[in-house]
């Protein structure tokens, strides 16, 4: 069973063998779950930023092992932002990483078009690790708008609690 696993999991150890050359992941361990009252605090920012551009945004708060902690879908956002905000929000948690970097990937051609098969990996702007103390204590996702229009409104988000 055990060499099952491990010739299974031996593609995906290649490709992270692969991104580890390329990839921006930090390097913060996992932490504690985000607790709900922060949670609350990067949502309500970038529901703020969203609302200087009269955006309509989904936000979703993740903990570290990418479970929906909060959600808040703001007045007249497309239904479909709910999930995606989500998805974003998981896949930083997942992969340590802002979702843009995957975006670049695969915005690059060649090579980063392999993102496109990685589990979870979400290669649209607007999600970001949360960290508090150093630590990665969940994620926050946000759909609604342009890719940058996410990124800028999620990044306000996860600097919230910096």
């Amino acid at each position: 069973m055990t060499i099952r696993i491990a010739h299974r999991s031996m593609p995906c150890a290649l490709l992270l063998m692969f991104c580890g050359a390329h990839a921006q992941q930090m390097s913060n361990p996992y932490g504690e779950p985000i607790q709900i009252a922060n949670a609350k605090k990067a949502a309500a920012t970038a529901i703020a930023e969203a609302e200087k551009s009269h955006l309509h945004m989904a936000i979703a708060v993740v903990d570290p092992g990418g479970e929906l902690v909060y959600l808040e879908k703001m007045d007249n956002t497309q239904t479909a932002s709910v999930q995606i905000a989500a998805d974003k929000a998981r896949s930083a948690v997942l992969y340590r990483r802002a979702t843009k970097y995957f975006e670049d990937q695969v915005a690059a051609g060649g090579v980063g078009l392999r993102f496109m098969d990685m589990r979870g990996a979400v290669p649209i702007d607007g999600g970001f690790p949360l960290i508090i103390d150093g630590k990665i204590v969940g994620a926050i996702g946000v759909s609604g708008g342009t890719n940058t229009q996410d990124g800028q409104c999620g990044l306000a988000g996860a600097s919230a609690l910096k």
